[in-house]
């Protein structure tokens, strides 16, 4: 499990391409560093994925043929950043919204609105049918950060974006076009299922009658 605060960015030093697989190599903060062993789990743009190499700073992470399909980590390429989180630890401090590292799809950022101290992104996921999760108010992880949804307009839906989660994470070097993978919030998911096999329930109900 993460927390989607971003501990560091990181550059991906080499790649490494096979058939529906990638190896990729990325350069770990010291800080980042301390326990850290073969199999753990290190989140990347919000994507769980596994410890496979290690030498010194310099940590390697297999990807998989549903990674690549379903992230834009197929879309990188070496000397992009990615941002990091490694996994939370019992008894430490959530100081965002609790995250599996599993990305549902990705959404395209449509529209970069600044202000002084303020940055408004508009993004539209690429699967339409998931805009029922993403709610006003509601918890969203944008590249494994939480972020809460400002507003929400047909297959659209806008977060705000602070001065401090632009220095620490790549959200603020986006440009329009780029992707960001998606995590919607789990708790979200589940109220809406449950709601909609509630109605679907009583529709079915009605009809017998």
């Amino acid at each position: 499990m993460f927390t989607g605060i971003i501990q560091s960015t990181a550059p991906i030093i080499a790649i490494e391409e096979k058939k529906f697989f990638r190896t990729h190599y990325i350069l770990l903060p010291v800080e980042l560093l301390p326990n850290l062993n073969i199999g753990a789990s290190v989140a990347h743009n919000g994507c769980c994925l596994t410890v496979t190499g290690i030498n010194g700073t310099l940590i390697s992470f297999d990807l998989m043929k549903e990674t690549l399909r379903l992230t834009n980590l197929c879309q990188l390429k070496v000397g992009d950043e990615i941002n990091i989180e490694r996994a939370a630890r019992l008894h430490s401090e959530i100081s965002g919204h609790l995250i599996s590292g599993h990305i549902i799809c990705i959404a395209e950022l449509m529209k970069i609105i600044i202000s002084e101290n303020n940055r408004q992104l508009w993004f539209s996921l690429h699967n339409y049918t998931l805009i029922k999760y993403v709610l006003h108010k509601g918890y969203i992880a944008l590249d494994g950060i939480s972020l809460t949804v400002g507003k929400v307009v047909n297959n659209c839906f806008c977060v705000h974006l602070i001065p401090e989660t632009l220095l620490r994470t790549t959200l603020g070097k986006k440009l329009l076009g780029y992707n960001v993978n998606i995590e919607i919030d789990s708790q979200t998911q589940l109220i809406v299922n449950t709601v909609e096999r509630v109605f679907l329930a009583k529709s079915n109900h009605n009809f017998c009658y």
